[in-house]
């Protein structure tokens, strides 16, 4: 039995080791690349060089490798053409290793020689060519239109590739896709490139552009013809879309329009198209639609630094009987707080604005106080895509219950109420410049056995700087990241404060005010000592730089953050005793909205705190 097992084992081994040889011999390469070059050069070559598909052909023979770094030369010059370099030396050799002994008898000698041959590719690229002239012709209606005077220049100023950029075929290709962009974007949907030509001249490493765009007819908005409406009328899905007959095409407007129909909750997907075919001065606007259910019920879970651990179930009804309001019901509970809150909305109507009406109960807890809220609003409200306002009526009555020693207070008020908010960011919602200015407006007075009048105010603003805009390169523009400046303040003026509402006075901190604290820790300041008291005054502050995280060269859906955030409560304005927040942290351009991860410190509370949020709200 011994001899057989023996040679059983032996063979098996053998079939393995042979297995093994041949993977390794299939992983080999026909010839090993060495490039030298500078490093944008070196780059393009590893990635596009066409001699890289055959390294893994082990069996080729000299005269293939010959013939293919023949192949080679031509294409790695057609190569640095794209990158404006028209007049390269370029130097390929073939090193042979030196010859190795074949023991295997059954093996031809003539195979796996080229394993170890090296091939050197040593690249001079000559004077990189830059822009001599450009010529940037617009032919039809955009030519003598007055009313496109604006656009027509704002083509001629924001052209990417200047008189002095080095030249690429990919910034050649980029500047001409921005120019017919920005024709597409507004106005002429039919706007298309008749010629372009860019011609080098190589005895001075030079070129001059030349481009003409053919805006077409300019086109204007029509009626919206609505398809898929079944559950809910055409006629609200127009009041939605908010598009004005008689308009200027505006691409941006489309898509506002479109988000509009999806935000709304009536909808679960919505396309607007513009019919090219119609007349161009009233262009039919197709919407295709897919109705969401009247009803639906939503399960949610989350976490927040602010909130911790959070779970959520909401009931939509998209019609109500009778009415035709929506009714939404929602129950939440997290960490500290309990809420359960039921809002009424009315349909929108000509006017676009709506009627609401909510209720909310909730028990809270800040600190080291119990909080019962009770509130009831009645209003109107109109959503548009800069300018949101809403005014409406209020009743609130509010328990705090200081757990230490059981000691409730209660207090109840009536206010007339105005919100706004206001914005003019170039994109939402991930703005890289603009500003934004929001406020909340209150009178009204204490209920109760004496009764006293009161006033609210809370405005809160919003800047994007973008830097670097006195580089010509647009990379390096963009490279150099933006600074961001927040700014909040707010005051309750009445005589008694102790009779307001715990809701109407004033707690900072968290993930969205003043990070380094937790979620409405910073409050009035007795002797140097923080607390969550509630004040009538709030101020806060802060100034952040974002820079863009850039890979290989390429922008990424990453940014970096430094920042410095401050605030202060306080019952009298020169007793403000500010709070200071700094640290660092990563944005991330998700697909569900902008994710802020931040580590801050605390200097007051010398502290470290992980923040986390999610989505761009103002």
């Amino acid at each position: 039995m011994a001899p057989t097992f023996i040679r059983f084992f032996a063979a098996a081994a053998m079939t393995v080791l042979c297995a093994f040889s041949q993977s390794a011999l299939a992983q080999a390469e026909a010839f090993a690349i060495q490039i030298q070059a500078p490093e944008d050069v070196r780059d393009l070559l590893q990635r596009h060089l066409e001699l890289n598909r055959y390294q893994p052909l082990v069996d080729l023979s000299d005269a293939e490798i010959q013939s293919l770094l023949a192949s080679a030369q031509q294409d790695a010059t057609d190569l640095l053409a794209t990158l404006g370099y028209f007049s390269p030396e370029i130097r390929i050799t073939l090193q042979r290793p030196e010859a190795v002994a074949n023991t295997q008898t059954n093996t031809p000698t003539n195979t796996a020689t080229n394993v170890g041959k090296v091939v050197h590719i040593d690249v001079v690229p000559g004077p990189q060519t830059r822009v001599r002239a450009v010529n940037l012709r617009l032919e039809g209606d955009i030519a003598q239109n007055a009313e496109a005077r604006e656009q027509r220049q704002s083509v001629q100023d924001l052209w990417t590739l200047a008189t002095g950029d080095a030249f690429s075929q990919a910034a050649w290709d980029n500047a001409k896709a921005q120019a017919l962009k920005q024709l597409l974007a507004r106005r002429y949907p039919t706007a298309h490139q008749t010629g372009s030509k860019a011609e080098v001249h190589p005895e001075d490493a030079t070129v001059d552009l030349d481009l003409q765009l053919d805006s077409g007819s300019p086109y204007r908005i029509g009626s919206l013809q609505v398809e898929g409406a079944r559950r809910y009328s055409a006629d609200m899905a127009r009041r939605f879309a908010r598009l004005r007959v008689g308009e200027d095409y505006v691409l941006s407007e489309m898509v506002e329009a479109q988000q509009r129909l999806t935000d709304s909750g009536y909808y679960d997907s919505a396309y607007l198209s513009l019919e090219l075919a119609s007349d161009p001065q009233q262009a039919v606007v197709r919407a295709q639609l897919k109705e969401a259910s009247m009803q639906k019920l939503v399960f949610g879970i989350g976490a927040s630094t602010d909130s911790g651990a959070r779970i959520s179930a909401e009931h939509t009804y998209n019609q109500v009987p009778g009415i035709d309001w929506r009714a939404v019901n929602k129950l939440t509970l997290s960490r500290d707080t309990k809420t359960f809150a039921s809002e009424w909305t009315s349909q929108p109507g000509e006017t676009l604005w709506r009627w609401a009406a909510s209720a909310l109960f909730e028990q809270d807890r800040v600190g080291e106080i119990d909080v019962n809220t009770q509130r009831y609003r009645a209003g109107r409200f109109t959503t548009e895509a800069s300018f949101d306002q809403s005014y409406y009526l209020q009743l609130e009555r509010t328990e705090a219950v200081l757990r230490e020693i059981a000691q409730s207070n209660t207090n109840e008020a009536v206010s007339a109420n105005y919100a706004f908010a206001l914005r003019r960011f170039d994109s939402t919602p991930f703005p890289s410049s603009g500003w934004g200015l929001g406020g909340e407006l209150s009178a009204g007075t204490v209920l109760g056995p004496q009764q006293e009048p009161f006033t609210r105010v809370l405005l809160h603003g919003r800047v994007y700087q973008p830097l670097g805009q006195s580089l010509q390169n647009i990379f390096e523009r963009r490279h150099a990241g933006r600074m961001v400046y927040r700014a909040q303040a707010g005051g309750v003026f009445v005589d008694n404060a102790t009779s307001i509402p715990f809701n109407q006075l004033f707690l900072t901190g968290g993930d969205t005010t003043v990070r380094g604290y937790k979620f409405e820790e910073i409050g009035v300041t007795h002797n140097g000592i923080l607390s969550a008291e509630s004040g009538r005054y709030l101020a806060t502050g802060s100034v952040e730089w974002q820079r863009p995280v850039v890979r290989n060269g390429l922008m990424t859906d990453w940014e970096s953050a430094v920042f410095v955030d401050t605030g202060a409560v306080a019952n009298q304005v020169k007793e403000f005793s500010f709070k200071v927040g700094v640290g660092v942290g990563a944005r991330w351009k998700s697909p569900i909205g902008p994710l802020q991860i931040d580590l801050a410190y605390g200097v007051a509370t010398q502290a470290l705190r992980l923040h986390l949020n999610v989505g761009f709200v103002f």
